[in-house]
């Protein structure tokens, strides 16, 4: 089995939002997100190319655990306190990762 990520890749509207996004996503967002998601583990990073864009890792130990998650209760839940965080001011896009070496 492969490890594989879920990516999902945040940018925020306004970069006065930054610093709140930031300590929101590490001490509620992250933490909460790997234990509903029954990830392996997860971590984050802010681009350096654009200030605006924050990406979230979660890793799992198959393909088919991380696709599991698309569809589940457990992202509707974690989305949904997002959306209640942040509402429309930030875009976010979800994908799967497979490791290739």
């Amino acid at each position: 089995m492969a490890t594989a990520f879920l990516v999902i890749r945040t940018r925020l509207n306004n970069l006065a939002d930054r610093q709140r996004f930031d300590d929101w996503y590490r001490t509620e967002q992250l933490p909460s997100s790997i234990k509903t998601f029954e990830a392996d583990r997860g971590w984050r990073a802010w681009s350096r190319t654009n200030p605006l864009v924050h990406i979230a890792l979660y890793e799992f130990s198959s393909v088919e655990k991380a696709e599991s998650i698309l569809d589940s209760a457990a992202l509707a839940a974690r989305s949904g306190a997002f959306d209640s965080a942040w509402g429309t001011s930030t875009s976010r896009t979800r994908e799967i990762v497979e490791v290739a070496e």
